[in-house]
């Protein structure tokens, strides 16, 4: 069981690697074990086995019992950690790709990192596009249908500091707005909810995005629909792909709020 995901790094710790090895030795049918089975089901040797024990039982997740050991229901903590860790991703995934399948076009999902849109989840289709998008990408905010809908979201007081830091991405973009334009364009997204870029980043680009929120309605990310310009047109993808563009985030919304309002178990 010890040489089971064993990473070869330097800063690898085989300590805690050996405990978690201890932890998953406990299963249904294994609910209490005593030491000398608890070795050979891990492949440790028994002194330390008998150490990550001690120290386990210190820290209650395991306690001892009459022929042995069992785990005890602060082990449940480790589970619910996973749940609070779950990202939006992993959370949109399944929605992000069901709008897919509807639209045959790419959506993708990103977030605010200063004046800066940060592309955090994307399924995509094979198309030739001016731009090439992975995991990671940062785009000028204002320019994009994504960064439109979070600049929006944003308290007024914070908006200029965010706008004041300079772009990261390195790209020039084709609709570079005054304030006043910029002011006037999230005023429409605030009022509609959602947010229009006409190959305003780049020819050819043509995307509709709204907002993911979370369970007190604030807009943590922002998900979108982006077609070729050539293919299709304004009309197409705002009668026909932006309501199940808002029904995705209206789920995503949801599952996230759902996930985030699981009370932490405190044993």
């Amino acid at each position: 069981m010890t040489d089971i995901g064993r990473g070869a790094a330097p800063d690898f710790i085989e300590a805690l690697a050996r405990g978690l090895d201890v932890l998953r030795s406990f299963r249904s049918g294994n609910p209490a074990m005593t030491l000398s089975e608890i070795a050979t089901l891990t492949g440790l040797a028994r002194p330390t086995v008998r150490r990550i024990l001690i120290t386990l039982e210190q820290l209650n997740y395991v306690r001892a019992d009459g022929r042995g050991y069992a785990l005890t229901p602060r082990v449940l903590e480790l589970g619910m950690a996973y749940v609070h860790s779950l990202n939006l991703w992993q959370v949109a995934r399944p929605h992000m790709e069901k709008l897919v399948a509807q639209t045959g076009e790419s959506t993708s999902m990103a977030q605010l990192d200063g004046s800066d849109i940060v592309y955090v989840a994307r399924v995509a289709v094979p198309k030739i596009v001016t731009l090439a998008v992975n995991i990671g990408t940062r785009f000028p905010a204002p320019p994009t249908s994504m960064g439109k809908v979070l600049l929006a979201a944003l308290p007024a007081a914070d908006l200029p500091g965010v706008l004041a830091e300079p772009s990261r991405s390195g790209i020039t973009p084709r609709w570079q707005p005054s304030a006043e334009d910029l002011d006037r364009a999230l005023r429409e997204v605030r009022v509609k909810g959602w947010a229009l870029a006409d190959q305003d980043l780049a020819p050819g680009i043509r995307s509709v995005a709204t907002g993911v929120r979370d369970g007190e309605g604030r807009v943590v990310a922002a998900i979108n629909v982006t077609v070729h310009a050539a293919e299709t047109s304004v009309e197409t993808l705002v009668d026909d792909h932006l309501p199940m563009l808002l029904r995705t985030a209206a789920n995503i919304s949801h599952d996230w709020s759902l996930i985030a309002s699981i009370p932490a178990i405190t044993v």
